[in-house]
C-alpha cells in the first residue's frame, strides 16, 4: 500500500496580516499532482486543517474542493484527524456526505468510523480511535488520536481509570490510549498509527501555537505505539523524525513557510510504502517554496529603495532590516510599500544611536497625541503610521473628555 503523510495545513493563516490562501491554492493543486503521480492509495491529513476554529468561507470551500480532488470520487480514501487548531465539530460537519467520497474525519480521541462501504473501499472494523480498512485487497489497520487535550484525554479513559490513575501525567495517559489501541494491530495487517501531539525532543519554530504548555502537554518518546510501522505526526511544521532508532515516527511539517523562523529548511509530504511484517520505505517528496521569506538588510533609505526596485516582480515576502541614523518618515514607508507592497515590516536598525530628551517646562501644555509620537519616533526612528495613532488616540479617549488636560 502506498501512503501519503501531510499536515499543518493551516488554511485561512495569515502572516503579519497579508492572507496565505493564494499561496495555500498552489500547494493544493501541487499535492492533487503528487498524489497522482505517485499513485497514492491513502492519503493521511494529520491535523491543523484549519488555522482557527472558524476559518473564512474560502479556507473552508478549499478544503472540501480539495479532498474532493484527493479522493477521486472514492478511489482513494483521505483520512482526516483534527490538530489543537480546528473545531472538531466543524471538521466532522460533512460526514455524512465525506464517507460517499472515501473520506474519514474524525474530531476526537475517542472518534469511531461506521462499517461497511467507504467509497470504493471498506471499513472492516470499528471501534473508539481504531478502524481497519480494505482498500484494494490489502487491509491495513489505523489507530487514530486525534489532538489530545486534558479534557479529551479523560474523557477517553474515564470509564477505565480510578481516581488515583487520572492523576497520571498527559504523557503517561497518552501512552496508555496508544498500549491499549495497539492490541488491534495483527500480522497480517498494514499497521499504522496518526496523531496530532507534541513528542519530546521535537524541533519547533516561531508559527506554531504551543500546545505543550511548560511541558505539561509533552509526550515521552518511549509511550509512542512502538508496534506501528509508521506514525503519522502533525503539528511541528518542520518535517522531521522522530529521534527515536526504534519507531518510523514523522512529522510532515507544514506545507509552507508561516513564519520567518522557517527560512531555512525545506517542505515536503511523505511517501510511504508498506507491507504486512515489512519495514516501510519513506520517500520525502519536496514541495515548491511559492513565497519565499526572505530578511533584507540594507544600509539607508536609498538602498532600501533599491532593493525594492530590484525585487519589485519577485513573489517573494520581505522584512526589511534598515540601517539608519534618521527617522524614517512615513513618506519614506509610503514609497517603500508602493514599490514593494509585500514588504511585511520596516525595521529601523538605529546606528550610533544617541538618546536625545528634550526638557518641556509644561508637559500639560502639550497634546498627548504629539507626546505619543515624539516618544515612538525616539524609541523607534520611525514616525508611527496613522493606524497606530488612531488607535492611541481611540484608547486614550475612549473613557474620558478629549478635552481634558493630561499631565505627564
Amino acid at each position: 500500500m502506498r501512503i501519503l503523510h501531510t499536515s499543518d495545513w493551516h488554511l485561512g493563516k495569515y502572516l503579519e496580516n497579508y492572507s496565505r490562501l493564494d499561496e495555500q491554492e498552489k500547494f493544493i493543486d501541487d499535492l492533487v499532482g503528487i498524489v497522482n503521480e505517485k499513485e497514492v492509495d491513502l492519503i493521511i491529513i494529520a491535523g491543523d486543517i484549519y488555522d482557527n476554529s472558524n476559518p473564512p468561507a474560502r479556507a473552508e470551500k478549499l478544503f472540501y474542493d480539495a479532498l474532493k480532488r484527493l479522493s477521486r470520487g472514492g478511489e482513494r480514501i483521505v483520512l482526516v484527524i483534527a490538530g489543537n487548531h480546528d473545531s472538531p465539530e466543524r471538521l466532522i460537519a460533512a460526514n455524512s456526505l465525506a464517507t460517499e467520497q472515501g473520506i474519514i474525519l474524525l474530531g476526537k480521541p475517542n472518534s469511531t468510523v461506521e462499517t461497511g462501504i467507504v467509497g470504493k473501499h471498506k471499513v472492516i472494523n470499528s471501534c473508539e480511535g481504531c478502524l481497519e480498512l480494505e482498500i484494494k485487497g490489502e487491509k491495513i489497520v489505523i489507530i487514530t488520536l486525534p489532538y489530545p487535550s486534558e479534557q479529551r484525554l479523560n474523557e477517553v479513559l474515564g470509564d477505565m481509570l480510578d481516581e488515583n490513575e487520572m492523576q497520571k501525567s498527559y504523557s503517561n495517559k497518552v501512552g496508555e490510549i496508544f498500549e491499549n489501541l495497539s492490541k488491534y494491530f495483527r500480522d497480517d495487517t498494514i499497521n499504522i498509527a496518526v496523531s496530532h501531539i507534541f513528542v519530546a525532543g521535537g524541533d519547533t519554530s516561531d508559527s506554531e501555537r504551543p500546545i505543550q504548555l511548560g511541558g505539561g502537554l509533552t509526550v515521552d518518546i518511549d509511550k509512542l505505539p512502538f508496534k506501528a510501522q509508521y506514525v503519522a505526526l502533525g503539528h511541528l511544521h518542520k518535517p522531521q523524525k522522530v529521534k527515536s532508532e526504534k519507531i518510523k515516527a514523522h512529522y510532515s511539517g507544514s506545507p509552507i513557510q508561516y513564519s520567518r523562523s522557517e527560512i531555512g529548511y525545506s517542505k515536503c509530504v511523505y511517501i510511504i510504502d508498506v507491507k504486512p511484517k515489512q519495514e516501510p520505505n519513506i520517500e520525502e517528496v519536496y514541495l515548491k517554496n511559492y513565497k519565499p521569506i526572505e530578511v533584507w538588510k540594507v544600509n539607508g533609505i536609498e538602498e532600501a529603495i533599491k532593493k525594492c526596485e530590484e525585487n519589485k516582480d519577485r513573489e517573494v515576502w520581505a522584512y526589511l532590516e534598515i540601517v539608519t541614523d534618521k527617522v524614517i518618515s512615513k513618506s519614506e514607508i509610503r514609497e517603500i510599500k508602493k514599490i514593494k507592497p509585500d514588504i511585511l515590516s520596516i525595521i529601523p536598525i538605529i546606528k550610533d544611536k544617541v538618546e536625545a530628551i528634550e526638557e518641556f517646562e509644561n508637559y500639560s501644555e502639550r497634546d498627548i497625541v504629539e507626546l505619543f509620537t515624539e516618544f515612538y519616533i525616539r524609541e523607534k526612528n520611525v514616525e508611527p503610521s496613522e493606524d497606530l495613532i488612531k488607535l492611541f488616540t481611540r484608547i486614550i479617549y475612549e473613557e474620558g473628555d478629549e478635552d481634558e488636560t493630561y499631565s505627564s
